[in-house]
């Protein structure tokens, strides 16, 4: 069955929804079975919740936000992009953040914006000179 918008695989929303779920366990020290502990359910099945492999029911979304002290609608903010064409304003630009969600991915969004512009334009040039490199593979730092 198809999920996706045309494509094999998960519902944007199931994934951006995922995705929260991930970002916010991370940031708050939480590993994949604390998490699954707190809602009665397996690492596995919390990876597959990140994923968006497999949808978050209500109540379960419900525990989490909970477990998390977070509002529901804390893991819909950012959505707004993934508006379907012909259901809103017009065609929007889809929300993209396919890149994996890491401490150190979160950690470089949360310390980017105390940094000046000028800082901000660096650590940018930087980071595209290193993937040009070929080191956007290397975990040896």
């Amino acid at each position: 069955m198809v999920r996706g918008s045309g494509t094999d695989g998960p519902h944007l929303v199931d994934r951006h929804v995922g995705r929260r779920v991930c970002e916010k366990r991370i940031a708050l020290g939480y590993n994949q079975t604390d998490l699954g502990q707190a809602l009665g359910v397996t690492f596995q099945q919390v990876q597959k919740y990140e994923k968006g492999a497999n949808r978050i029911s209500a109540s379960k979304l419900w525990d989490i936000a909970r477990f998390f002290r977070v509002d529901i609608g804390y893991f819909f903010d950012g959505l707004t992009g993934a508006v379907q064409p012909g259901m809103a304003e017009g065609e929007a630009e889809p929300f993209v953040h396919d890149f994996p969600a890491t401490r150190q991915t979160i950690e470089i969004g949360r310390l980017a914006p105390r940094l000046s512009s000028r800082q901000q334009k660096l650590v940018v040039d930087l980071m595209r000179e290193l993937i040009e490199d070929g080191s956007e593979g290397a975990d040896s730092v």
